[in-house]
C-alpha cells in the first residue's frame, strides 16, 4: 500500500504525479489479483475435472431396487426412468448410483438408489412422490411395470465398504454409452451370521479384486422399521450384497465367471446361508453412473 508524505501540503503538480502513480499501482495490483485469481481458477477447475463429485460421498442407506417390467418394454422404461429422475434425486439429496438391465432377465430392470441416513430417506422420498414432478409422469412409468416391490434395503457392511458416486456419463466423451459389465452376488444370511459370513467371504472377493474385477460395495440388509411404507421393502433377511465391475465380456467369462462358480458352492457349503446365491449379471443402461471407467475418467 502506498502512503501519502506525512505533513506537508502537496502542490498541484507533484498532487498530479501523486495521483498518476496511484493510477499505476493500483492497475499493477488488479492486473496481478486477476491473473492470480486467474490461474487459481485455472487449478481449481482442474481439480474440479478430477473431484467434481467428492460431495457426492457417505450415502449410508441403499435401496437396491429390482423391477419386473412389461415384456418388450424394458427400453422405453429406462429411457423415460433416465430421462427424468436422476438429477431429480439428486437435487433433493439423494443419488441414483446406477441403472441396469438384467442379463439373464428380459424384464429385470435394476436400480440402487442412496440416501444419507434414514430420515433422509423418508423426508426425500416423500418429497419425490407426491411432488409434481412424479405425478405428470406416474402414470406412464406405472404403467410399463408388473412389480416394483422386490426392493433390499441395506447399508454399507462398514463405512469404507459403500457404493462409490461415479463422474455422471459425458455425452461427447462417452458417445458409445457406459462400458463394462456390474455383477451383483446376493446372499442370503441365516440370521445373527452376517458378521461370520462377510469375514468367511473376504477371500473369495479379495480374488475377485485380484482377477480385475473393481469392488462397487459390500452391502448387508438394514435391519430398522421401514420409515416411508408407501415404497415397500423386503423383510425376509438378512442378506449380504457383493457388488463389483469387470471391463468387458471377455473379462467376465475368462476371468471373473471361473472364480466365481466354485466361490458361490463354496460359500453355500459353509452352513451361514439360508439358500443358493444369486449372481446377478448387469448391464447399465445409456447414463449408469455405476460402469467401467479408464483411469484417466475416475
Amino acid at each position: 500500500m502506498i502512503e501519502k508524505p506525512s505533513g506537508k501540503i502537496l502542490s498541484r503538480k507533484r498532487k498530479t504525479i501523486y495521483q498518476k502513480n496511484h493510477i499505476v499501482a493500483g492497475t499493477v495490483l488488479l492486473l496481478t489479483i486477476s491473473a492470480t485469481t486467474l490461474g487459481n481458477s485455472s487449478q481449481n477447475m482442474k481439480d474440479k475435472t478430477v473431484d467434481h463429485v467428492k460431495h457426492l460421498t457417505d450415502f449410508q442407506v441403499v435401496e437396491f431396487r429390482r423391477y419386473t417390467i412389461k415384456e418388450g418394454e424394458r427400453e422405453h422404461f429406462a429411457t423415460y426412468f433416465e430421462s427424468y429422475f436422476p438429477e431429480a434425486f439428486q437435487q433433493m439429496g439423494a443419488i441414483a448410483f446406477g441403472q441396469f438391465f438384467e442379463r439373464r432377465n428380459p424384464v429385470g430392470f435394476t436400480w440402487l438408489r442412496g440416501f444419507k441416513n434414514t430420515d433422509a430417506r423418508a423426508i426425500i422420498n416423500a418429497g419425490f412422490y407426491y411432488g409434481p414432478l412424479w405425478r405428470e409422469h406416474s402414470s406412464t412409468m406405472n404403467n410399463l411395470m408388473v412389480d416394483s416391490d422386490n426392493v433390499l434395503l441395506l447399508r454399507p457392511l462398514s463405512p469404507e465398504r459403500g457404493i462409490p458416486v461415479l463422474p455422471s456419463v459425458d455425452p461427447v466423451k462417452e458417445g458409445k454409452g457406459p462400458q463394462g459389465v456390474v455383477v451383483a452376488e446376493i446372499f442370503a444370511v441365516k440370521p445373527e451370521s452376517v458378521d461370520t459370513f462377510a469375514q468367511g467371504a473376504e477371500a473369495t472377493f479379495a480374488s475377485y479384486r485380484a482377477a480385475g474385477a473393481r469392488e462397487a460395495g459390500v452391502l448387508v440388509t438394514l435391519d430398522v422399521p421401514n420409515n416411508f411404507p408407501q415404497l415397500p421393502v423386503r423383510t425376509d433377511g438378512p442378506y449380504l450384497v457383493w457388488l463389483g465391475i469387470v471391463r468387458d465380456n471377455q473379462t467376465l467369462e475368462t476371468k471373473f465367471a471361473p472364480l466365481a462358480e466354485p466361490s458361490v458352492q463354496s460359500l453355500s457349503a459353509t452352513g451361514l446361508l439360508r439358500g443358493t446365491p444369486e449372481v446377478v449379471i448387469l448391464d447399465p443402461t445409456h447414463r449408469s453412473r455405476l460402469r467401467w471407467l479408464t483411469e484417466g475418467k475416475k
